[in-house]
């Protein structure tokens, strides 16, 4: 073997085993996701230590019974149609975004389920490779095994993006509406869920077609 060939045998070894001590850790953070306060997901903890000037954090996690089943709906009918039925993964969501993909030429849907979500939300990095998309399929059979749907949910809504700076539907409601959750009507309910595939660029401040037909067509699915 060629002095070459042994230092990239070696390199890979070295990752495979750096991400297999990573996976076996996160696998032992797991079971303390299913009860307890909610905890902040990776993605909140690095915009606390390095937030977009001008745009503070805002978290503020809640219970899932104060959030409105009406937004818990919407959220489901706009992420994760099978949420409740599904064992963490929506293969045929998946055929469906790989072809959508495949004819605009660019990754547009990722077919993410909202346990794949919450998975990668909670442990990992926004880093588009092959050990991190490993890691997230693990991680997420791990998680809905583990951990109840309405928990599962609970730390989504509480963590998923809303905005520069803005996690949480809590924090979500304060900044676009000026209320807590649990006082918003259902059209602000479906604005909220119409928010999550682009949180920055399409939003209640935004208003953008994109997000303007998302909302109008959740609010159909929800029979309004």
């Amino acid at each position: 073997m060629s002095r070459i060939l042994r230092r990239v045998v070696i390199a890979v070894l070295a990752c495979a085993l750096a991400d297999l001590l990573f996976l076996a850790i996160r696998w032992m953070e797991v079971p303390h996701l299913a009860r307890g306060p909610i905890p902040m997901s990776r993605f909140v903890r690095e915009y606390r230590h390095r937030p977009r000037p001008g745009y503070p954090l805002r978290w503020r996690p809640v219970r899932l019974r104060a959030i409105p089943l009406t937004l818990q709906r919407a959220v489901i009918l706009g992420e994760d149609g099978t949420f409740y039925q599904n064992d963490g993964f929506d293969f045929d969501a998946i055929e469906n975004a790989a072809q959508y993909d495949w004819r605009a030429g660019r990754i547009v849907y990722g077919g993410s389920t909202i346990t794949q979500q919450t998975a990668k939300n909670m442990f990992l990095d926004r880093a588009r490779t092959f050990f991190r998309k490993g890691n997230e399929a693990l991680l997420t059979w791990v998680l809905a095994h583990t951990v109840s749907k309405r928990r599962v949910l609970a730390l989504y809504l509480n963590n998923a993006q809303f905005g520069h700076g803005i996690y949480g539907v809590q924090a979500a409601a304060e900044y676009y509406f000026g209320k807590p959750v649990w006082a918003l009507d259902t059209r602000q309910d479906a604005e909220i869920a119409a928010t999550l595939p682009d949180p920055t660029g399409s939003n209640p401040a935004t208003r953008s077609r994109y997000f303007q037909n998302r909302t109008h067509k959740l609010l159909r699915l929800l029979g309004r």
